[in-house]
């Protein structure tokens, strides 16, 4: 729909889904209620390890900034690439280009950032738009399915910026826009927490997987070994080691590691534990049945997480062709860029022992007794598996793929059973609490989402909803 600017000198296309507008209630294009809209320095900046943030599409694509993962420039190309315009608080970032298009955040406040490529920065005439509101606005369905019109790019999608300045904003008066953001900025906030709480479980139990079946932590303290050093190959350990339990550990834990260390084709590992063969700990794309034309859960590509392991949707669709799989599984993408961006999943989304499927382009592990299902997916999340199937991708550029048969030569430290059933015990709560704040999370979005549309056009009084509402 396309109807004239206030002005009367532009065109103003309008998202499908509004008719008449209540009183107070008007179409305006983003340019018209903003001091401005600037781009970004085309130019990749040389990263620092301490300086301000620069800000790049993947730190925003849960419409917050996120600068536990962002990058950092020094002083120097700080004040080159604020020459346009300094963030600050009120204004709003914005991806342009690339995977995570048409996206924005907050700009944090007492935080400096600037704009890395691709991003944009919008500041709103705070007479005009709350920024929160605005904020909001840009990340709502209604947005996201009305510029999808207007991307365009072969290789990257992307907004230009004049369709960027011409994005339609629906304005209701000051006080609603306030009340709106405080509503939805409350689910926002909440789903925030959630992700942050689901980062730290995930980084516990990670750090307890690389601790245990990689440094080999709980066996080095009770040799009183320095941390990430191992023994001498050949050499026999724990004659005259100091015995003492491992930080961390509870004594009865502590006392199902070995206290001696044995020489393997891995190098030195803990006593008592044998080294396989990946395929020989772990199924690899694990036979499941599922008949042609059957109604099952559908995990799309694009909804395999980067992080945390829960995937984004499943739906159910007719089983065609494609990679099967069952609780307890792990999904890894075998594809470029894919596997670079961290695409890994959990399977635990199924009811009733149900089959799943999805992409060819799924790697599937199921890990044989006494291994836990999660030892799978940690192995999958780990920096050296994934190494491994990155050095031994194959095809042309820009369709690469991880052949199956590349982890035979993928050797493992296998654990003793009781060590494996320990691990399984530890992480499977924190597993099932990541879920919990997903499962809640994604209720909230959908709340979000159904209260938005409601709220804008008026049907739905944001004064009224916060006063027998609590959020």
């Amino acid at each position: 729909m396309v109807v004239e600017a206030a002005s009367g000198s532009r065109s103003l296309h309008l998202p499908s889904g509004f008719g008449v507008l209540p009183f107070g209630r008007s179409w305006s294009r983003l340019d018209d209620v903003c001091d401005g809209v600037f781009d970004c320095p085309h130019s990749t900046p040389e990263l620092v390890d301490v300086g301000p943030f620069v800000v790049r599409t993947q730190d925003i694509i849960t419409g917050v900034f996120r600068a536990d993962q962002a990058a950092r420039v020094s002083e120097e190309t700080y004040n080159e690439r604020i020459a346009r315009g300094t963030p600050s608080r009120g204004d709003l970032l914005y991806s342009r280009e690339g995977t995570y298009f048409g996206i924005a955040a907050e700009v944090p406040e007492r935080m400096r950032v600037c704009l890395g490529q691709r991003m944009v920065l919008i500041r709103p005439k705070p007479i005009l738009v709350d920024f929160r509101y605005l904020c909001r606005w840009l990340n709502s369905p209604v947005l996201a399915s009305h510029i999808q019109g207007y991307r365009d790019g072969t290789v990257a999608e992307r907004l230009n910026l004049p369709t960027i300045r011409a994005l339609p904003v629906l304005v209701p008066p000051l006080a609603e826009q306030k009340a709106i953001a405080q509503i939805l900025g409350a689910l926002d906030d909440k789903i925030e927490l959630n992700r942050r709480m689901n980062a730290t479980l995930e980084a516990m139990a990670r750090a307890l997987f690389q601790s245990w079946f990689v440094d080999f932590d709980p066996v080095r303290a009770k040799l009183d070994l320095p941390a990430r050093s191992l023994p001498v190959r050949g050499t026999q350990t724990g004659a005259h080691a100091v015995r003492r339990a491992p930080a961390g550990l509870d004594a009865e834990t502590a006392a199902l590691f070995p206290a001696k260390f044995q020489d393997s084709p891995l190098g030195p590992i803990p006593q008592g534990w044998t080294v396989q063969r990946l395929p020989d700990a772990i199924d690899v794309n694990p036979r499941r049945t599922l008949q042609t034309g059957t109604v099952a859960p559908y995990l799309d590509m694009k909804n395999l997480p980067t992080q945390g392991h829960c995937a984004d949707e499943v739906v159910d669709r007719e089983f065609s062709s494609g990679t099967k799989f069952r609780n307890g599984d792990t999904l890894l993408a075998r594809i470029t860029p894919c596997l670079e961006n961290g695409k890994t999943g959990f399977v635990d989304f199924l009811r009733n022992g149900a089959i799943g499927w999805g992409s060819t382009e799924y790697i599937v592990f199921d890990p044989k007794p006494p291994l836990p299902p999660q030892f799978g997916y940690f192995l999958a999340r780990s920096d050296t598996l994934r190494a491994h199937a990155i050095q031994n991708m194959t095809g042309t550029s820009g369709r690469q793929r991880v052949p199956s048969e590349c982890f035979s030569s993928f050797l493992l430290a296998v654990p003793s059973p009781a060590v494996a059933r320990q691990f399984g015990e530890l992480t499977a709560p924190m597993m099932a609490e990541i879920k919990a704040h997903s499962d809640e999370s994604r209720t909230l979005a959908t709340l979000r989402d159904t209260l938005l549309p409601k709220l804008l056009s008026g049907k739905l009084s944001a004064a009224e909803l916060q006063k027998n509402v609590s959020v």
